[in-house]
């Protein structure tokens, strides 16, 4: 990889395979487009639910768990309906995934919380917010990935 191709963070990306490569090249401001309106999007709602479930420092962020858990369940079904069941348009995984979900998700916020719960003196209620929601986040990309495999194996094939 050139140190021009250095900045491109996406995993789904192989850039020595040139078709990949050109297509970054054709329309990085319309993918950088959709993910931004994508994540205004999911910002949006998640700081709702927040705002509409607040907790103390010092118990467990119920919110932003079910938030974590329900976005990550949420993209395991969206990567598999449009990896293995749809032709999705090219900005569909930018838009959902990268952006709404990925704005609606939020990890960073889920250890600033349970930071403040150390500080406020509950350990075991930060620490078991963390690994809660690490396994909660696991569990639901896979049961999403599986169940959405499950019902369209059952419903039928690629369209």
């Amino acid at each position: 990889m050139s140190d021009e191709d250095a900045h491109i963070v996406d995993p789904d990306v192989d850039l020595a395979v040139p078709q990949q490569r050109a297509e970054l090249r054709r329309a990085p401001w319309t993918t950088l487009g959709a993910i931004s309106a994508g994540g205004v999007l999911g910002s949006l709602a998640r700081y709702q639910i927040t705002v509409a479930f607040p907790h103390r420092p010092d118990a467990f962020g119920w919110a932003t768990w079910g938030i974590n858990v329900s976005g990550c369940l949420l993209i395991g079904v969206l990567m598999v309906a449009i990896t293995e069941v749809w032709r999705a348009h090219r900005l569909v995984r930018p838009f959902l995934g990268v952006g709404v979900l990925g704005g609606f998700t939020t990890f960073s916020t889920h250890v600033i919380e349970a930071q403040a719960s150390l500080e406020a003196g509950a350990a075991g209620t930060g620490l078991l917010y963390l690994a809660a929601t690490l396994a909660g986040a696991l569990v639901a990309v896979y049961t999403g990935a599986k169940l959405t495999r499950l019902a369209f194996r059952r419903g039928g094939g690629r369209s």
